[in-house]
């Protein structure tokens, strides 16, 4: 399994989507499960499962989840034992596209199973800059998203690689080439 963690805004879903287009890696993408609404776009099962958060906090005391976090106050992301379960059963590897926290939970979790891969935007104003671009978020939401940025900056140290996303299409050869090696293990 391979786990890519940032930032909002940094990168890690356009990198997850370009290797699941790699046919010899043979990645699936582990669905989250949110509370938040889907937006302009989005598909229940497809890009998050979308649930309440009464819902959420029953799947949690039932066990069902690998981790979770409280990743706004009252929104709630974690990725189901599940997701894992069905993406092996098929023979394939899995991605993931998970908060920082999350991140460092499955490494935990799975030690030398996993690469940890953390994607670090240039600075701090190109990833505002791309956060406003994507139009989806109030400015409330894009203050709160860039204070917690300080705080996942210092997570940084507990993946396997950081990845500077400051020119995609290097980025997108890096990202190939560390899994590439990972998998060949």
């Amino acid at each position: 399994m391979v786990i890519f963690s940032a930032p909002s805004g940094a990168g890690k879903t356009t990198i997850v989507k370009h290797l699941r287009s790699v046919e010899r890696f043979r990645f699936e993408l582990s669905i989250s499960a949110c509370t938040r609404s889907p937006r302009e776009g989005e598909t229940d099962g497809k890009d998050y499962y979308f649930i309440s958060v009464e819902e959420f906090q029953s799947r949690v005391e039932k066990g069902d989840f690998l981790e979770y976090e409280e990743v706004y106050e009252g929104r709630f992301y974690g990725t189901l034992k599940s997701e894992v379960e069905r993406i092996w059963a098929k023979g394939n590897n899995v991605a993931f596209d998970v908060d920082v926290v999350g991140g460092v939970n499955i490494k935990k979790m799975y030690g030398g199973q996993a690469l940890s891969v953390f994607v670090k935007p240039p600075d701090i104003q190109t990833l505002e800059k791309r956060l406003r671009s994507r139009d989806s978020d109030s400015e409330e939401d894009l203050k709160v998203r860039l204070e917690k940025v300080k705080d996942e900056m210092l997570y940084t140290d507990q993946f396997d690689v950081v990845l500077v996303n400051d020119d995609l299409k290097n980025t997108l050869k890096e990202a190939e080439k560390l899994v590439s090696e990972f998998l060949e293990q």
